[in-house]
């Protein structure tokens, strides 16, 4: 998915993005994982982010499209997205319906981000082969948590 048109002098670069999305509660303190590796498995980039109160569902969309960007800033032009969660990963294959409104736009967003490179595939994992990210993830949504904390005393 996600065929954009080749140009004359025209360089591939091939990457690997995992991403992962927590929150403590739900919805809850939320933060996003982004780990963006070239194909060999070298790290070009990771962040970590807090982004408020969210879903698990609404934070795993939000980091998918936060790599999106990454990897677009990186200039990649194949990417593989691998995520631990199959909800996800079906919704964006149209294996699942999404159904609530939030959701729908954040899919729309990647759909949109997604066009932007020559091939974008997704891959489902096993959480264990997603640790990074999911570190990641919740070290943002622990920041979020106590930035919140702090900011409520």
């Amino acid at each position: 998915m996600g065929q954009a048109p080749l140009e004359l002098g025209y360089e591939v670069r091939r990457a690997n993005l995992y991403t992962d999305g927590a929150s403590l509660g739900n919805p809850g303190s939320a933060g996003i994982g982004v780990v963006l590796t070239d194909a060999e498995g070298n790290l070009l980039a990771e962040l970590s982010e807090p982004i408020g109160t969210a879903t698990n569902n609404e934070a795993e969309y939000r980091a998918l499209v936060r790599g999106l960007e990454l990897a677009h800033q990186h200039q990649i032009t194949h990417l593989n997205w691998y995520s631990d969660s199959e909800l996800l990963v079906k919704q964006w294959l149209g294996r699942y319906k999404v159904h609530q409104p939030h959701l729908l736009r954040l899919l729309k967003q990647v759909r949109e981000r997604g066009k932007k490179f020559a091939e974008f595939r997704a891959h489902h994992i096993p959480r264990e082969q997603n640790r990074r990210a999911d570190r990641l993830a919740k070290q943002g949504a622990k920041q979020n948590a106590l930035t919140q904390a702090s900011g409520s005393s």
